[in-house]
């Protein structure tokens, strides 16, 4: 619709409101407003208002307040005072004045009962053009208020993890749309990946948003998602809803995700019991007959070439002790990987002690492979002497066990 529509038509612009849901209690814990307008015996939304850079900053800025001090009225008559209330600023219009007429929007309403605590101000970082660090500025000032911040669309456009890491965010808003097409690129499930790395090391809460359908939500719940927003649990709606509207539906889909992820770990438990045991008797018949180390991975290519591809041993330095035998057409021989090092890797020590007290082989999570680029596992083993052997098992293989 046309903006001047819009500006002419205020007392026409109403907020709508998305429950958030919680996974730890199964119940709404709190609700983004969105701005809506009833055109034409329609409603419709806001969005491509606020998304329009023609439109003049102060124009924005008036249907914005108009929607906020709405929203904060009608949120206020729940008088819950631990519902959250989630709230999109432009952080580069929110920057004109230093955030003062928005603070001064929430001290006014402050006087009416509101707790700056259940405030949750919803800015996206990709789409700030001004200085990084007033902006981090000014959102420490909000935080000595009691107000939350979160970083918004994560995972839905560029982001940069540095800048988000700077910002210190309480909240990171994970978009799951991408997860609707019919292949997402493994390199975005390695940033969501990497983003929940950071959401832990700085003590952030993750939030998946645009959650359609009920693969989204158990990716959202077992890639630790807290807090849960999107059509499959509420639309946005005029009204508020129940806190418990989705507590029975997710206490039920919550027992199937639990019930599916024991059976996995338990089939993971039994193959790498069986490994074990396959690659201890190997090893048992084969040191016998042959003590060297590359004869000893000729012998293992044979009777691992239904699963591996890659063979090697390190010492717990993580220094390699033998050549690599990798398998390509057939096996062949790589010599070049002699004493190459590999504690540079994540959790190799790690691994290392592992293998060092519990005296028994183990497998790794699934991660991609440097040269093949490929989602493997490897299964490590102790030898004797402090040596470790490597067995890089293949995603076909892995795959027909459904060990993924």
């Amino acid at each position: 619709m046309d903006p001047l529509d819009v500006l002419t038509n205020v007392e026409k612009v109403i907020p709508y409101y998305q429950a958030i849901f919680s996974a730890d209690e199964q119940r709404v814990i709190g609700y983004e407003v969105f701005g809506r307008i009833q055109h034409n015996d329609e409603i419709q939304s806001l969005g491509p208002f606020f998304q329009d850079e023609n439109v003049p900053d102060e124009y924005r800025i008036e249907v914005d307040d108009f929607i906020l001090h709405m929203a904060i009225d009608e949120f206020l008559q729940l008088q819950d005072q631990e519902l959250l209330l989630f709230i999109n600023r432009d952080a580069n219009i929110l920057m004109l004045d230093h955030g003062e007429s928005f603070l001064q929007i929430l001290l006014e309403k402050q006087e009416a009962g509101l707790q700056f605590t259940q405030i949750v101000l919803e800015i996206t970082e990709h789409n700030f053009k001004g200085d990084i660090e007033q902006l981090y500025h000014l959102l420490t000032y909000y935080r000595t208020y009691g107000i939350k911040v979160a970083i918004d669309n994560i995972g839905k456009a560029s982001s940069n993890l540095d800048r988000i890491g700077m910002l210190s965010p309480d909240i990171l808003k994970i978009d799951l749309q991408p997860l609707r097409l019919t292949s997402p690129s493994q390199s975005y499930y390695d940033v969501l990946y990497s983003i929940s790395l950071l959401a832990r090391k700085i003590g952030a809460t993750l939030l998946y948003e645009d959650v359609e359908v009920n693969f989204q939500l158990q990716y959202a719940w077992k890639n630790g998602g807290r807090y849960y927003q999107g059509f499959f649990l509420s639309k946005p709606k005029r009204q508020f809803i129940h806190q418990d509207h989705c507590k029975e539906r997710l206490k039920q889909e919550f027992q199937h995700y639990i019930s599916a992820e024991k059976r996995k770990l338990e089939r993971l438990n039994h193959f790498t019991e069986d490994f074990h045991h396959r690659i201890d008797q190997l090893i048992s018949k084969i040191s016998k007959q042959n003590s060297d180390y590359n004869q000893l991975l000729k012998e293992l290519s044979v009777h691992l070439d239904d699963c591996s591809f890659r063979i090697y041993i390190c010492d717990e330095d993580g220094f390699q002790q033998s050549v690599n035998i990798y398998k390509n057409n057939g096996w062949e021989i790589q010599p070049n990987y002699y004493m190459k090092n590999w504690s540079w890797r994540p959790y190799f020590l790690a691994n290392i002690m592992k293998m060092r007290y519990d005296k028994k082989g183990f497998l790794s999570d699934v991660y991609s492979d440097i040269e093949k680029g490929d989602l493997i596992r490897t299964f490590s083993y102790p030898l004797q002497q402090n040596h470790y052997l490597f067995i890089d098992l293949s995603y076909e293989f892995l795959y027909e066990k459904e060990v993924l």
